[in-house]
């Protein structure tokens, strides 16, 4: 059981942890909170997109579609192993399960079948998006499952968990398949040794520029500190601080 952790929070563990992170607009309040509550979390839920193609699997996952409204998850892990923050918050992922599940993930105990639908998962898990067509034939790149390992393994390294709070949806809601093609039992145990050794390198930190940007803004709400916006005009060789248009990629210094 946890508080949710500050959508910059999440962010800055998924680049401790190695991962190239992509924020995608309005992320950090992009969610379903006004139909009902977010926390206390208390696991990870991987599914695959049963989609094809990084800009169409990220923009269904961040609008939703005819009958479930977006955010449909937290990130989406495309299959170059990049993260795409897509809201934040309640996100319309994982629906609802077994509540047995939902105790055995909180005990971090071996799960049972999930045969029943009566607990609201939406308001008690982190989830990832997988981009795979979920067919059994789609492959999945090393670099992806291994995405898939340092996400799980960056939240559960905030929140104190283990491996056995990272589940697949199909073990949470009777009737689902994914992530199929991964096995879960394996993710557990990767999420587990990867746990046990320090992260890895941060990697590199690039924002995309909105409307209405400024570098003052850009440092205040990345780096903390709007005061350190010449630091980021000359890491990106700008000749001037308001030469910047949306769309651009910017180079951020470490906080």
């Amino acid at each position: 059981m946890a508080t949710p952790m500050t959508p910059a929070r999440l962010a800055q563990a998924l680049r401790d942890e190695g991962l190239t992170v992509v924020e995608v607009g309005d992320w950090e309040t992009h969610n379903r909170n006004h139909v009902g509550p977010w926390g206390p979390v208390h696991g990870v839920m991987m599914h695959h997109t049963v989609t094809k193609g990084t800009d169409a699997t990220v923009s269904i996952c961040r609008h939703g579609y005819a009958g479930l409204p977006g955010p449909l998850c937290h990130g989406v892990i495309s299959k170059d192993g990049r993260v795409h923050l897509v809201g934040y918050g309640r996100a319309n992922h994982a629906g609802s399960g077994d509540g047995d599940v939902l105790r055995a993930v909180i005990a971090e105990s071996p799960l049972p079948p999930d045969n029943e639908a009566n607990t609201d998962g939406n308001r008690h898990f982190y989830g990832f998006e997988c981009e795979n067509l979920g067919d059994g034939k789609d492959p999945w790149p090393d670099v992806q499952v291994e995405a898939m390992e340092a996400a799980a393994a960056a939240i559960c390294r905030v929140h104190n968990w283990d491996g056995p709070s990272v589940i697949g949806h199909l073990e949470w809601q009777p009737g689902k398949i994914d992530p199929r093609g991964v096995s879960m039992t394996g993710l557990r145990r990767r999420v587990d040794e990867r746990l046990t050794a320090k992260p890895k390198p941060p990697a590199a930190v690039t924002y995309t520029v909105k409307k209405g940007d400024s570098l003052w803004g850009i440092a205040a709400s990345k780096l903390g500190a709007g005061a350190r916006y010449p630091e980021i005009q000359k890491l990106n060789k700008l000749k001037d601080a308001d030469e910047i248009t949306p769309g651009q990629k910017l180079k951020l210094p470490k906080k």
